[in-house]
């Protein structure tokens, strides 16, 4: 495993992960099993495909956030679409939302056009948790820098790096790019290839306050590292 962890150091990361299963080929009995082990360790949430959300949400009763996503993975449909998306997923039960942004508006500068479908998210998301995924992988440090104060100004809740179906994930570098640049309040989220605890442990130090991961819950669970839980 590598670096030892004591108890509350696990149970710290696994209070900050979004327990993530959002493969094409997710089933419900594997959003079920997804949602019995974030509950059994703890985690924040469990994020997940729109069309499973309602099942998640009466299936957990309460016991965790339900968090999906929009515009995933590539973030090019139609604001229209998002928002219609958006308020989808909220009137299915969604506690948090996570959008992709387009892309192509960042690199053409039509800053305008995204800045005005962000908040129209933001605005379908009501009074949910909104975390803007900018897919880090295939940005410049310039425009990385500017989403940061771009999905500040939307009034979201989180910076996100990456959706993991692009051509890289999360890296430890983009995280402390993050870090030193968000404005004050914004907060950070790490997805995409956090395969170890030490991974997590690393992102959270660097200033990670999320991790979207599916492989943290399994590391635990298959080394029995929290037979308590």
């Amino acid at each position: 495993m590598g670096t030892s962890f004591t108890t509350n150091e696990i149970k710290e990361i696994l209070a900050r992960c979004d327990h993530t299963l959002l493969a094409q080929t997710a089933t419900l009995d594997q959003i079920k099993a997804l949602c019995d082990d974030a509950v059994k360790f703890k985690t924040a949430s469990v994020c997940i495909p729109p069309c499973y959300v309602r099942d998640a949400v009466e299936y957990l009763n309460g016991q965790l956030p339900v968090c999906t996503v929009i515009g995933f993975p590539n973030g090019y449909m139609t604001t229209e679409t998002k928002i219609y998306e958006t308020r989808d997923a909220v009137a299915r039960g969604a506690d948090e939302i996570d959008v992709v942004i387009n892309v192509g508006f960042l690199k053409d500068k039509r800053f305008g056009a995204l800045i005005d479908e962000l908040r129209a998210v933001r605005v379908a998301c009501h009074d949910r948790v909104l975390k803007v995924i900018i897919e880090n992988c295939l940005l410049t440090d310039e425009e990385k820098v500017l989403m940061c104060n771009i999905v500040a100004e939307v009034g979201a809740e989180y910076i996100k790096t990456s959706t993991g179906f692009s051509s890289g994930g999360a890296t430890r570098e983009d995280v402390k790019l993050f870090a030193e640049n968000a404005p004050k309040g914004l907060k950070i989220k790490a997805a995409g290839g956090i395969s170890t605890l030490d991974d997590a442990r690393d992102f959270i130090a660097l200033g990670a306050d999320r991790l979207g991961t599916s492989r943290v819950v399994r590391i635990v669970k298959e080394q029995g590292l929290l037979q308590e839980a």
